[in-house]
Parts: C-alpha cells; structure tokens; sequence
C-alpha cells in the first residue's frame, strides 16, 4: 500500500491519469489476499499487484479503459486450463474478483493523510449495482473525519448504510464484502476495506538477536522500537536499522508507547527486571504478538512471577515461549529469523481470523 501511495504521489505531480485495482475477494488457492492493489497508468507505469501476475496484462487493459470509459469495472479470474496460453486465469487454481476505478483526487488525498499520520482508517465503495452508482466510495479515518467520493448513490440512507459498515470495520480490523438493501428495493454489493498502519516491533534488550532482528523487521517493513536503558546495548551504531532507540527502563518506556493490533513486543534480556515488567503491559494489551526468550527453567519461573502479579490463564497464554517457529536455531540470526516467521504467521493469521 505505501508503495503504491508514494507512486501515484510521483504520477499526479506529473500529471498522469491514474487507475487502481484491489482485489475484493478470494476464492481456493489465490495469489494475493483480499485489499491488495494495483496502481497503473497509460504510460505502463504500474505500481504493486493483484496476482502473481498471471492476470495483471488483462487488470492494466481494463485499467486503462476505465481511464478513458471513467466507468469503474468488476472483473473476476478464474482457474486456468489447458488453454491458460491462449486465456487469462489464475494457474494456482483459485479465483479472485478485481474492483477497477479511476484514482479520485478525494480518495489519493485520503491515502495520504492516513499515511502520513500513521492511523487506521476504513473505506466503503460500491462495487455492484445500478451502473450509476458504482465507485461511489465513503471514507473514515480512525481520528473521526469523513470524506465521500460523490455519486448518484449520495443519499442519506446509503450514506448511513455505508458509514455503519466502515465504522465497523475500522472496530474489527477486517475487511470484507457487505450487502446492502435500500428501500426502494435497489441492492448494492459494497466492499468494505480496513487499512491498518504499518505494523511495529517493540524489542525489549538489545541483545545480538535484536541486531538481526531489527534488519529483518525493517525488511518486513515494520518500524521497530529499542528498549534498553543500557546506552552500551541500545545506541545507533550497534542497531543502525532501528527508527527509534529509547534509554529508559521499560516501565518507564511503556509508559509513552502506544500499543495497538498493529503491534508485536519481544523481550530478549533473559533478565526479570525488564522483561517482567514489559510482559505485564504486553500480555495485557491489544498487541497481536508478544513473545519471550528463554529456556524452560526461565519459561516456568517467568510464568509463576506474571500469575502472581495478577495475569490471567487467559492472557498468559498469549505468550510465544519458546520464541520462534521451530527450525533448530542456534545462532543469533537464525533465531531472530525463526522469530520475525512467527511474528508474521501471527499477524497473518489474526488478519484471516478478522477476515
């Protein structure tokens, strides 16, 4: 999505017609989930992917004639044959529906604001219905302001209908198709999409496993926070990928450090007096990871102190300990890869649980 964001940004100051594609559902084996998008212009600038990129040739065609058309389209692929040279379809066996539309100025500004503020927001847009009313798009951003992409579907009722079902996306952090019934009897098919911010790591110790970690986060483009009052572990040199390095003791960290869906926190000390306090406040919160280093003797005296502080079965058992997907890791690296895999089956698996 940032990708995307910072392309058309470049396209517009250029003057450049802009055309975007999302996929909007998902059916089997499908290479790309629901809200991916694609951004393309006349000139065969593209930016992002629907696919893998078996269909992408046919999305940019269709791009281009809404461009020209200023009609929005709905395309769906589906599994390719025999006669996949000669067609287009998905060679992975699934199927996908594609929502094609012309960039509105409202809804790039929108992107930006977001991007720029770092906050969730949610967008409604009609996909299916009468002819007139599809693109018609309501936008709302987590600190409350709306903004609307105007159509003949611009009436209270749909306005309302819409505002309910992105309101309850931006509340459940997913994103899906809703229908829609007015009451003059006209159904619309609305996509309903939820865009988080990016997502970030909080490493407690900067230890050498953060070193590796951090660089492997950065890549995963999370933003990743430092914690460790010990200026000698937490400094720019040592961890050169960090954006942000914090000298204070985790209790007091914590304390200015908002936490959201969006947020993984891993300790990584093996030391009690920082690592507990950091897994009081994880366990607790909204974080979709929190995970802990240490062996078994570590692990069961770690579980007796947070039941005694006041945490429950419930949210202890939120706590990756081992740390890591199994993979036999010995070395600093290898550890910090088999953590950053389980950070992101995590964050996967809570987006298709939402979904």
């Amino acid at each position: 999505m940032r990708e995307i964001i910072e392309a058309i940004g470049r396209w517009s100051e250029q003057g450049e017609p802009i055309a975007v594609a999302t996929v909007i559902e998902t059916w089997g084996s499908a290479p790309r989930g629901v809200g991916a998008k694609m951004a393309l212009t006349p000139s065969h600038r593209i930016a992002g992917s629907v696919s893998g990129g078996c269909v992408e040739g046919a999305v940019f065609e269709a791009g281009v004639e809404t461009l020209e058309s200023g009609r929005p389209q709905l395309l769906r692929f589906g599994v390719a044959d025999e006669t996949a040279f000669e067609t287009v379809g998905l060679a992975c066996g699934g199927s996908i529906e594609v929502f094609v539309e012309p960039l509105a100025p409202a809804l790039r500004a929108f992107w930006q604001r977001i991007y720029e503020r770092d906050i969730p927001a949610a967008t409604a847009t009609i996909v299916q219905g009468p002819e007139a009313w599809l693109g018609y798009k309501l936008m709302l951003d987590a600190e409350g302001e709306i903004a609307q992409i105007a159509g003949a579907a611009e009436t209270s009722e749909v306005y309302t209908k819409l505002l309910h079902a992105a309101q309850a996306a931006l509340r459940e952090g997913a994103s899906r198709r809703v229908e829609l019934h007015t009451a003059g009897g006209i159904r619309v098919t609305a996509f309903v999409e939820t865009l988080l911010p990016k997502p970030t790591l909080i490493i407690v110790g900067g230890v050498h496993i953060a070193i590796a970690l951090t660089t492997l986060a950065k890549a995963m483009g999370y933003r990743v926070i430092v914690v460790d009052p010990r200026s000698a572990f937490g400094n720019d040199q040592r961890l050169p990928h960090a954006d942000r390095i914090i000298n204070e003791h985790p209790r007091q960290a914590f304390e200015s450090l908002a936490i959201t869906r969006s947020t993984a926190i891993v300790t990584l000390t093996h030391d009690a007096k920082f690592d507990d306090p950091t897994l009081r406040v994880a366990l607790a919160s909204p974080a979709f990871y929190v995970g802990a280093l240490g062996g078994r003797k570590t692990r069961e005296a770690r579980r007796r102190r947070l039941a005694d502080s006041g945490l429950d079965e419930a949210q202890l058992s939120r706590l990756h300990s081992p740390i890591g997907i199994d993979i036999g890791a010995r070395t600093p690296e290898e550890i910090a890869l088999a953590t950053m895999a389980q950070i992101v089956a995590a964050r996967n698996a809570g987006r298709a649980h939402a979904t």
